[in-house]
């Protein structure tokens, strides 16, 4: 049972691994070959698109940066939190953007790995893992409250793959309860 409920997880993380981005070359590269893919050329100032785990390795090694958008940022992190806590009523529950749990992993370790070597990340850690937090449990109580729903489909379109995940868990288990709690037998 808990290998079904952490592949969704798995699953999303590879998928985001795998996922197209967009990069700023910072200095000229001649061409790569990376576990059989090819990267480059690259020249300084140009954009380029590459999978992320790819992109990530020039990122670390300082050839290249991020676009913004490609990553999770406090002010994203903090209007998300916002649209969950605030301003949806009841069961409502909205699409969270593309890959939002494995990006909010990355923000979160590289905001605690810059902790480690300058304290003015301190604060935005700590507020970041505090929003993080709150849109977690309030996306689990509506997911839980939703899990008993006949409606299914119409709520899928809602979650993440990590999330639909658990959902159909969740779903699963309510049903199997619900139907054996109702079940009439015929008394001899």
């Amino acid at each position: 049972m808990l290998r079904r409920l952490f592949s969704p997880i798995e699953d999303a993380d590879i998928q985001y691994q795998n996922s197209t981005v967009k990069i700023v070359a910072h200095m000229n590269l001649q061409e790569l070959h990376v576990a059989e893919t090819v990267v480059g050329p690259l020249q300084e100032g140009k954009e380029y698109e590459m999978r992320f785990w790819v992109a990530l390795e020039l990122v670390r090694a300082g050839y290249a940066r991020f676009y913004e958008e490609d990553l999770l940022s406090f002010p994203t992190l903090n209007k998300i939190h916002w649209r969950e806590t605030r301003l949806q009523i009841g069961q409502q529950i909205s699409p969270l953007p593309d890959f939002f749990y494995p990006k909010l992993r990355r923000y979160l370790n590289e905001l605690k790995h810059k902790t480690s070597s300058d304290v003015t990340f301190a604060s935005e850690y700590t507020q970041a893992v505090r929003l993080a937090r709150d849109i977690v449990n309030c996306r689990l109580k509506k997911i839980v409250n939703l899990a008993g729903s006949t409606q299914i489909e119409s709520v899928l379109k809602s979650l993440s793959k990590e999330e639909q995940g658990l959902f159909e868990n969740i779903n699963s288990v309510i049903m199997d309860w619900s139907s054996k709690i109702l079940e009439v037998k015929v008394l001899k």
